[in-house]
Order: structure tokens, then sequence, then C-alpha cells
């Protein structure tokens, strides 16, 4: 693919990951914010009790700190929106470069199925697997002493996730031509669950992920928003950039007069 369509792609993936993080910003505004909140009445409260206990020197300089930084409201507004937007033109700038790579190199697809194909590969290795070995918990609720810990295990996941998902594209597509592409998928689909059940045994849990007497129904209600979030983020971003980039090639293609066929596998 000529260079200059590749930065084609990377401007309308970046366009397409801004539209889906205004979506997301939205689902987490609303769906997300409530179980936030929650979580910090919780901490407020053992907070409370603390102080009661004989710590109220802490839990004054602990409350005159926090008055120092941005708001709760300027946080869960302008705060969030920002994250989740520039979070969003990120990943979809990775996310045209994967496309402009996997353009028929992984089957007769048109640009908008390849689009629907990464953006679904996309959610389900950077964020479904590592999610389910290790779910998402509020602010303030585990061990502050192991987050570092924690944080290198799940972007270690996410690593060790990906490097399987482009290992299973790679079997698969070698087994395509003595399997044919039905059964090859499902072989390779298979090999990549098998290996990552493997990884969810080998690798350690997060134990003090949180704390003892944390209300069951609140750390789900925040486990299930985060999860529609970036799913929201993904569906949007995969339909966007699809019908972006099939007009992008449609267009380059009309200029080269026909010479190349959309989802045809590049030559040489």
């Amino acid at each position: 693919m000529h260079a200059s369509t590749v930065r084609s792609l990377l401007v309308r993936g970046m366009l397409a990951g801004l539209i889906a993080g205004l979506f997301a910003f939205a689902v987490a505004y609303v769906v997300g914010e409530p179980s936030v909140n929650g979580a910090i009445a919780v901490e407020e409260a053992q907070g409370g009790h603390e102080a009661h206990a004989g710590h109220e020197g802490t839990a004054t300089s602990e409350a005159s700190e926090e008055e120092e930084g941005f708001s709760r409201t300027t946080q869960s507004t302008l705060g969030l929106a920002t994250g989740v937007l520039v979070y969003g033109v990120a990943l979809g700038g990775i996310a045209s470069l994967a496309f402009s790579f996997a353009l028929g190199r992984i089957g007769r697809f048109s640009p908008r199925a390849t689009a629907a194909l990464t953006a679904a590969a996309a959610f389900t290795t950077v964020y479904l697997v590592p999610f389910l070995k290790y779910p998402a918990t509020p602010p303030a609720v585990g061990n502050p002493d192991t987050i570092g810990k924690r944080t290198t295990l799940f972007f270690l996941m996410i690593l060790l996730s990906v490097l399987l998902g482009v290992a299973a594209v790679i079997a698969g597509r070698r087994l395509a031509p003595r399997l044919g592409n039905w059964n090859a998928t499902l072989a390779a689909g298979a090999g990549f669950v098998a290996v990552t059940a493997i990884a969810f045994v080998v690798l350690p849990n997060n134990d003090d992920a949180v704390q003892a007497g944390f209300p069951a129904a609140l750390l789900w209600e925040f486990r299930v928003s985060t999860l529609a979030i970036q799913a929201v983020l993904w569906a949007v971003f995969g339909v966007v950039f699809g019908v972006l980039a099939q007009k992008a090639l449609a267009a380059r293609e009309e200029t080269a007069g026909g010479g190349v066929r959309l989802g045809a596998p590049a030559a040489g």
C-alpha cells in the first residue's frame, strides 16, 4: 500500500477514534460515573471511621490535599472527556495502521468488513482478554502498595494477548490451504483460547485488588460499565472508520484508473 494512502487512512483512523471517543465519553459519564461516585463515597466513609478511631489529623491533611487538586465535577466532565478523547484518537491511529496491514492479507474482505474485523480483534486482544484475567477496579479500592505490580501484570497480559492474537492469525492463514478457511479459523481460534487459558493459570492473580468489605454490587456495576465503554468505543470506531476507509480507497481506485481492486491481496 502506498505511503500516501497509509497517511490518509491514519488521519481517518484518528478522526474515527475521536468520534468513537465522544460516544464512549457519553457512556462513561452516564453509566460509569455513578459507580465511581459510589466508590468514592465508600472510601470517604471508611476514612471517616478511621478518623473516629484516632486519625483525625491524617484525615484532615488528606482532605486538604484533595481540595488543592481538581474538583470532582471537573474530573467527571472535562477531565474524563479529555482522557477518553485522547485515548480514542491514539487507539484509532494505531488501529488504522493495523487495518492498512490487514487489508487484503486476511482474506478477500471489503474495507468495511476489514475495519469491523480489525476493531473486533483489537477489542478482544487489547481489552476483553486482559479484563477477564485482571478486571477493572474503582479508584482507591485496592492496596496502594501493590499498584505498580498490578499495572505491570495488566500490561503484560495485554502484550501477551496481542502476540497470541497475531500468532493465531498467522496460523490460520497457513492452515487455510490444507483445512479450508472455516476449519483453519476454528483451529486457530481454539489454539488462541487454549494458550490464553494456560496464561490465565500461570500468571498470578490480583488477590489484593479489592479491599475486604467493598460492596460487591457496586464493584460489579463498575466493571460492567467499563466493559460497556470499551465495547461502544470499538464498535463505533469499526463502523465509522469502515465508511471513511471505504470512501478513501474507492476514491484512490478511481484516481488510479481502477488498477487496484479493493479487498484483493496486494501484489508482491
